[in-house]
């Protein structure tokens, strides 16, 4: 059969396919970032298959009667880990790690193997990017028992199957995608349509063969994920390991999962032998000063499954020019501007003329409404100079009209923050309990007048 050749334009930034070169990407505004590919189209193109599930013959089939009993998952011996998952790896799944050069994506990957193999699960790590020495070292570095651990040096994905064939794997690591290549695509490794077309190939070989794949992603200087938006969406599930303000520690975030809830948190601490397990993350939040300053209350998230106690700081300080700024650092700036101009309305509390400052301390990101009570008196706090008790925390939605809405979990929340030693919490009144909980007193508030008054009798 004859080759064909077909010419393609794509954004090296964000994968976007334009019909002609151009000097600016109209959807990311980088410029000189379209590159031209080719695409070549042979009798051994791999083509995945157009029939079933993973390429097998697909009958109908009533729901109650679909068997689960395929559905084991494996501990990765990291409950974080797990946790982030849903529960451990899943017979089949395909799992994208990215992150951030130096955070740990290969370190976490080889302990989660070997700790594998240890079990007696068959495991191959392909590593495209580092020399077998260099894996051995970190692994005898790492004090990891390496008996077991199969490892490969290769790049394309038609010999990494064949050789998966051969070993029959039950766990397969791929690092990283962005330099495997697949003879369908004539493109340089690293391309949109190779990362595309290997990890469409890679997919179809875990559902075939029941082999559960890890691949290691790469980030763009944004902290997103590289490659086409095509790669999110062929694999099953999407986390991302990133740095906290201390360096000293990970956080490991589902930004998808099919077995799983998204937003699910892990945390880690990275020490000379690899990433240990954070039992106790609302610790790791909250090393405040023993000394009380103003400008700081303590609220409760909830992150995945499982609540997390934060920190949140406000400075209010005098404008030196005409225009007043208002940053917020760790949640939605424009959220910020709309809890203030609630204070003003319905607390009488007026800071049009300051400048504010606000920051979640431990850079973690807050995407949730029940920190919007801490804001408030936090910046209450820093303006009126006056210091909210290292034993009071808050939590509560603040609407509009200046009401404190209720918000999910309210009774684990406020068990989470009692074992933390916490004695008073104020709360939207619909979130206070029926019984009481040792050793915690309770304010539960309706409207934002009523929180400013318990916060100030405090």
């Amino acid at each position: 059969m004859a080759k064909k050749t077909k010419t393609a334009y794509v954004c090296s930034e964000c994968g976007t396919e334009s019909p002609r070169w151009a000097g600016q990407c109209t959807s990311c505004g980088e410029w000189n970032v379209i590159k031209e590919i080719h695409l070549s189209q042979t009798e051994n193109r791999f083509v995945p298959p157009k029939s079933g599930y993973a390429g097998s013959h697909s009958e109908v089939q009533l729901l109650a009667e679909v068997n689960l009993s395929d559905a084991e998952r494996l501990s990765t011996g990291l409950q974080e880990f797990d946790r982030v998952l849903g529960g451990g790896i899943v017979l089949g799944s395909v799992v994208l790690i990215g992150g951030a050069p130096g955070a740990g994506k290969s370190t976490l990957l080889l302990q989660v193997i070997a700790h594998a193999a240890s079990r007696g699960v068959s495991v191959l790590y392909v590593s495209g990017e580092e020399s077998l020495q260099q894996i051995a070292e970190r692994a005898r570095r790492l004090q990891l028992k390496t008996e077991g651990i199969k490892i490969l040096a290769e790049t394309s994905v038609q010999r990494i199957c064949e050789v998966s064939d051969q070993e029959q794997p039950d766990i397969l690591i791929i690092d990283s995608i962005q330099v495997m290549h697949t003879s369908s695509s004539e493109s340089a490794p690293g391309s949109v349509s190779q990362v595309r077309e290997s990890a469409s190939y890679l997919t179809q070989y875990a559902k075939r063969h029941n082999v559960s794949i890890f691949m290691v992603g790469h980030v763009t200087k944004d902290q997103s994920l590289a490659g086409p938006m095509t790669l999110s969406h062929i694999v099953d599930a999407q986390v991302v390991l990133s740095s906290t303000d201390d360096a000293r520690f990970r956080v490991l975030r589902a930004d998808k999962n099919r077995f799983g809830s998204i937003g699910e948190l892990g945390f880690f601490s990275m020490e000379s032998t690899g990433l240990k397990e954070v039992k106790n993350p609302s610790a790791m939040f909250l090393s405040r000063s023993s000394e009380l300053s103003s400008g700081s209350a303590v609220t409760v998230l909830w992150e995945g499954t499982r609540p997390l106690l934060v920190e949140i700081q406000a400075l209010v300080t005098e404008s030196q020019y005409g225009n007043p700024r208002r940053l917020a650092v760790g949640f939605d700036q424009n959220r910020l501007a709309m809890l203030l101009a609630v204070l003003s309305r319905h607390g009488g509390i007026f800071t049009a003329s300051d400048e504010i400052y606000a920051n979640v301390v431990g850079g973690i990101k807050v995407s949730e409404t029940s920190s919007d009570l801490a804001i408030v008196l936090s910046v209450v706090s820093s303006l009126k100079n006056r210091a909210i008790a290292h034993d009071v925390f808050c939590f509560g939605e603040l609407g509009l009209n200046g009401e404190i809405r209720p918000v999910a979990n309210g009774h684990a929340r406020l068990n989470e923050a009692a074992k933390h030693g916490f004695k008073r919490a104020i709360i939207p009144k619909a979130n206070a309990p029926k019984d009481k909980i040792a050793g915690l007193e309770i304010f539960g508030v309706k409207n934002l007048a009523e929180a400013l008054q318990a916060s100030d009798n405090l």
